[in-house]
């Protein structure tokens, strides 16, 4: 697609269309905690701050974020991830229902716990982070109820979002198991890939950032042949996906087929806190796909939904009225004209 042709129009209908479209989104959940407050001295016990705690709140991390931000851009989620049985996975079930999406696909696995990162947040700046978690793989019996997760899911959804955070959820056979599942009820897969992109094979999209295409393929990104070369590198692995590139700042780099790579750049925003935003990214891609657009417009949508995140504190989500607001000027940075 040639820049001429992003238009605000299509683009604000496609937005319009997320509440039409329903995803699968399969992963390692986590349940991010934070204190927030202020730090008046330092501690005469060690030089360290000493943080005033005035709230705290938690939220859904991980591909729980996903999940979140699938919602609060106006989609519908099935959600499928591991939890332990204790008190943070009982929180991991509230905060689903408070979402509006089914608790049930959650498998519950005693002596097993939820992953949780705590945060303390004090003026706006993260201080210290506590995290509470296992990476060892779950036990097959475990796999067997996630996949009828997923079975019982597929007549109804119209893409799927594998997010691999490392934590035991996904290991070699279940991803197997679950990509044959879906490949063979004809949904489109988007992955995440973090540690090993083998298992998606067969995936109609993969969304690494600039470090992790460094990392899964050794080829270090210093130029945009450098950038063909890692991605044709991960293709052989994955097979014949469509690639995004999330480079921060920078926006994307967008392969789609076969067709030669193309920038879509963002608007510059103040940056409060990049966390989660990749998981933004992901649920806005796979949304705008699934309401239609081109892999061009849906990297424009999602860099106007991860803009809207970073400017925020903490694990934050974009609403559809400020994906609305946030497109002309997304649309013009990626035209060039910023």
């Amino acid at each position: 697609m040639t820049r001429a042709r992003l238009d605000l129009r299509r683009l604000e209908r496609i937005v319009k269309r997320f509440s039409e479209v329903r995803l699968l989104v399969v992963g390692d959940v986590i349940l991010d905690e934070y204190l927030w407050g202020d730090v008046e001295r330092i501690s005469p016990e060690a030089p360290v701050p000493v943080v005033h705690v005035s709230r705290e709140s938690t939220v859904l991390g991980g591909a729980g974020n996903v999940a979140r931000n699938v919602v609060a851009m106006g989609g519908e989620c099935t959600f499928c991830a591991v939890v332990g049985d204790d008190p943070a996975g009982r929180r991991v079930l509230d905060l689903l229902k408070d979402l509006g999406v089914d608790p049930n696909g959650l498998v519950v696995l005693e002596g097993r716990p939820t992953t949780r990162k705590t945060r303390v947040v004090a003026r706006s700046q993260q201080v210290v982070r506590f995290d509470r978690e296992t990476d060892s793989e779950i036990p097959r019996s475990a796999t067997r109820e996630l996949l009828e997760i997923i079975e019982g899911a597929l007549p109804s959804c119209d893409a799927a979002v594998i997010e691999d955070y490392g934590k035991g959820m996904l290991t070699r056979g279940f991803l197997n198991a679950a990509m044959k599942r879906l490949r063979g009820a004809e949904i489109p897969v988007a992955v995440d890939p973090k540690n090993e992109p083998s298992f998606a094979k067969g995936a109609s999209l993969c969304k690494p950032n600039l470090r992790e295409i460094e990392q899964l393929t050794g080829i270090a990104v210093r130029s945009p042949e450098d950038m063909v070369r890692a991605v044709a590198a991960l293709r052989r692995k994955v097979g014949p996906a469509d690639v995004v590139v999330t480079r921060g700042g920078e926006g994307m780099t967008v392969f789609e087929g076969k067709n030669a790579p193309v920038e879509v750049r963002t608007a510059p925003r103040e940056v409060f806190d990049v966390q989660g935003a990749g998981d933004t990214t992901i649920a806005a891609l796979v949304l705008a796909r699934s309401a239609g657009a081109s892999l061009h417009e849906a990297a424009v949508i999602a860099n106007a939904a991860a803009g809207i995140v970073v400017s925020k504190i903490g694990t934050a989500t974009a609403s559809p009225s400020e994906l609305l607001e946030a497109l002309p000027e997304t649309i013009a940075a990626a035209r060039g004209m910023h």
